[in-house]
């Protein structure tokens, strides 16, 4: 049913849910899922949040023509009860919105197509990390969330990309040539009247993406030919025409295959209780090294405030970050790995580097150590085991963040659900 929402001084023409209006020859929406049903904390919670970012993107007003817009609220809650279901796929999610009894009374009526929910996932990536951004500092600033004991980590997740989609110089060069071709063979056949236009249409887009992913993966690969020093390094550099950011890393079992880094910070206690992701980093970079600092400010940008204590395994060990951490006031509990056991004899005389190896010696420091897997570890587990993200659907790093945020905000409304409808009411 459409609807009109003022957003600031201007009135928005959306199509919102009416669920508790009957439709012909069906019961109403209310009647579709049970009081108690956690669809129903989804909705709740969702509909609280300020959303505003994309209704100021609205073309549908008062006093303008245009298609009203689908409710972003409503996609959002078809996304974060899809993820906590374990469904990640728009069109699988739009399926569920017209066959399973709980997204149908979620969407009250309105039609959601997968093409509303890719582009929302694709286009708001700003407005989520403000959503989240919401979340976090709210629950942090009411004390629900205690940044006492903050553990890190990366998960390596399988990209949307082979391994042959992986090229050297040549070769993309290559393939520009031969995209270029193609894309000249198919508008000279724009006045051939035996094709339908639909399919000239259709021919002429996909030539075009392709030239498209080619020449990102040629900026890919001089980009990180910048990055080699020696010219054998350079060489050996290769680019995906599939999904330029993706690269090329070691995975959990050992072998290598195309993928990104995703990071998460993770508050609780080991002991026990709700484990609430406070960070989300995404890089294409197989290493964790060099990201707790970043994820502190992070953190901080978010809640205004610093872990009191950090928790990561060794790779996440460098000098930088150790001097990041002592220079903030947080207290770094990251392994130490073999390379600076003997950071003194290697010529590193840093007082910060030192105290924080003679620290992880104490039993103090231990203990505390001992409650990282119990954090982040588990929530790992978590988003590939039950939210999907065990192999990503989209390309390219800003819908893979776009994705990553999703899911730890599902993860979070389903520790702290009504929490947040309190919180937000």
């Amino acid at each position: 049913m459409e609807n009109e929402k003022r957003i600031g001084q201007k009135l928005v023409r959306t199509r919102e849910p009416q669920r508790a209006q009957g439709w012909l020859f069906r019961q109403t929406p209310e009647g579709l899922v049970g009081a108690e049903h956690p669809v129903r904390l989804v909705a709740a919670a969702v509909e609280k949040l300020d959303l505003g970012g994309i209704f100021h993107q609205a073309r549908a007003v008062q006093g303008r023509a245009g298609r009203p817009l689908t409710s972003p609220h409503l996609l959002l809650s078809v996304w974060l009860y899809g993820i906590q279901q374990g469904v990640g796929e728009a069109t699988e999610l739009a399926r569920r919105c017209r066959e399973d009894a709980a997204f149908e009374w979620l969407c009250g009526g309105v039609e959601v197509s997968h093409d509303k929910l890719s582009q929302f996932r694709a286009e708001y990536g700003e407005v989520l990390q403000q959503v989240f951004t919401q979340v976090v500092g709210l629950l942090v600033h009411h004390e629900l969330v205690s940044l006492e004991t903050v553990a890190q980590d990366g998960t390596r997740v399988r990209a949307s990309a082979s391994a042959p989609s992986f090229r050297r110089e040549a070769s993309l060069q290559a393939c520009r040539e031969q995209a270029e071709l193609h894309l000249e063979v198919v508008l000279a056949q724009a006045d051939d009247n035996t094709l339908p236009r639909r399919q000239k249409a259709a021919r002429e887009a996909a030539a075009r993406d392709y030239q498209r992913r080619v020449d990102e993966a040629l900026g890919a690969l001089e980009r990180e030919r910048a990055k080699k020093k020696s010219a054998k390094d350079k060489r050996q550099v290769r680019a995906s025409t599939t999904d330029a950011d993706a690269r090329v890393m070691k995975m959990a079992d050992g072998g290598f295959r195309p993928g990104y880094n995703v990071q998460l910070a993770v508050a609780g206690k080991a002991e026990g209780g709700p484990r609430t992701i406070v960070g989300v980093q995404v890089t294409n970079v197989g290493s964790d090294a060099g990201s707790v600092g970043p994820m502190l400010e992070q953190i901080e940008a978010r809640t205004g405030q610093l872990p009191a204590h950090l928790l990561a395994d060794a790779n996440h060990a460098t000098v930088a970050d150790l001097k990041t951490c002592a220079d903030k006031g947080v207290d770094a509990l990251i392994a130490v790995p073999e390379r600076m056991a003997r950071a003194r004899e290697q010529g590193d005389h840093s007082a910060q580097v030192e105290a924080w190896r003679e620290r992880m010696q104490t039993p103090e420091a231990q203990e505390l150590y001992r409650g990282r897997a119990s954090l982040v570890e588990n929530v790992n587990a978590q988003v590939k085991q039950h939210y999907g993200l065990e192999k990503l659907l989209v390309r390219g790093l800003d819908k893979v963040t776009s994705v990553a945020l999703l899911t730890a905000l599902a993860h979070n409304l389903l520790a702290h659900g009504q929490a947040l409808v309190n919180l937000l009411s």
